[in-house]
């Protein structure tokens, strides 16, 4: 069922060699990265030129959608779109109708954002949620306030976790109604998931605190969950062992993370996304022993922060990962495929438009692709 990774097989130009994933077949390895962008219209419903952004793009082997809301609850940011009312689903749909009609391939990020949102965006101003009621020591944009402190949460009661559960559940079977290939369950950078993993945001005293055993139990519920609705073979897992964005600190990140993958590779997924490193930062902030999470787990592994083009071959063909993503070359080059396969230059960012959020099509849908013979 898995792609192989026995060293052997591979050459460098596997890279843009078609591949299978769990249930999923790929024309390359190269993975377009998660990248929230802030372009959903009202209600968080994607636009015409959400639909622009991904169909561009739809040369990766791989479209990872931005971050996307499984409830009102779940949103931390401004503008990120859901996938938890049939108007989203339905525009979602026009999205995933684009990419397919260019021989593209993409599954939706879903999320819940916990501690890493503001009042201003919870169903009547209400705390966000998280697994303790410890504020992160970072800030969220609100529109006409700018850049403001999260919000202290509270701690998710015992009975409202199923329900959470049962979001992301739904969120999953709406992804195939709304025709992707899959979905990646965010596990990673601080946010509900992540949260309940750590013991710096993780205090609590029942079966979902204390021990590595107890600390895990969300995520494994939530895919377990989710693969039990649309199978393991159209779900992946992101992870971000020792990055510390959005104030994620664990004490003993190698025995969770062991532990965590030797519990997800039960349930035969498509593939683990691993954040290598410091999110957008240095790939060795921290000690940590990656290959020992790879050895532990039979699905396809995707590795992610910082990788060039040299890197990327190299990583193919040792068999070190077996696709690769990659986040900010996406954004400047929608077709960055053509132009690594082709060792071709890369487009510099725009001086005047951010790389993440901003508003409209610069620095968006404006890059330029290379006229393709």
């Amino acid at each position: 069922m898995y792609m192989s990774r026995t060293p052997e097989t591979r050459t460098e130009d596997s890279l843009f060699q078609p591949a299978r994933i769990g249930d999923i077949e790929v024309a390359n390895r190269i993975v377009m990265a998660p990248l929230t962008r802030n372009r959903a219209g009202e209600g968080n419903v994607p636009n015409e030129l959400n639909l622009k952004y991904y169909a561009q793009r739809a040369g990766a082997g791989l479209i990872v959608t931005e971050a996307t809301q499984v409830s009102a609850q779940a949103q931390g940011y401004a503008n990120t779109p859901g996938l938890h009312t049939p108007e989203q689903v339905a525009a979602w749909k026009k999205i995933t109708d684009a990419v397919h009609e260019k021989g593209g391939r993409i599954v939706v990020q879903i999320w819940h954002t916990g501690r890493m949102s503001h009042v201003s965006f919870q169903p009547g101003r209400k705390a966000p949620v998280a697994p303790s009621a410890i504020r992160a020591d970072a800030k969220t944009f609100v529109v006409g306030e700018g850049f403001v402190d999260t919000s202290v949460p509270r701690e998710l009661t015992l009975e409202e976790i199923p329900g959470v559960i049962d979001d992301f559940r739904q969120t999953a079977r709406r992804a195939m109604d709304a025709g992707f290939d899959g979905i990646e369950i965010h596990g990673a950078h601080g946010y509900l998931l992540d949260s309940f993993l750590r013991d710096g945001s993780n205090h609590r005293t029942d079966i979902y605190g204390g021990s590595i055993e107890n600390r895990s139990r969300l995520l494994l519920e939530v895919v377990a969950a989710a693969t039990a609705e649309i199978g393991g073979g159209r779900v992946g897992v992101r992870i971000s062992p020792v990055s510390p964005v959005n104030d994620s600190s664990e004490s003993q990140p190698q025995p969770l993370f062991n532990y965590l993958v030797e519990q997800l590779n039960q349930f035969g997924l498509a593939y683990l996304h691993v954040v290598e490193g410091h999110t957008g930062g240095p790939r060795d902030n921290a000690p940590f022993d990656y290959e020992a999470l790879h050895q532990r787990f039979d699905g396809a592994w995707l590795v992610n922060n910082g990788y060039d083009r040299m890197m990327a071959r190299q990583a193919i063909a040792s068999g070190h990962g077996d696709l690769v993503a990659f986040g900010r070359a996406f954004i400047t080059n929608p077709d960055l495929v053509h132009r690594l396969q082709h060792n071709l230059p890369l487009n510099v960012p725009f001086e005047d438009a951010p790389l993440y959020g901003g508003v409209g099509e610069h620095g968006y849908t404006d890059y330029p692709a290379l006229t393709e013979a």
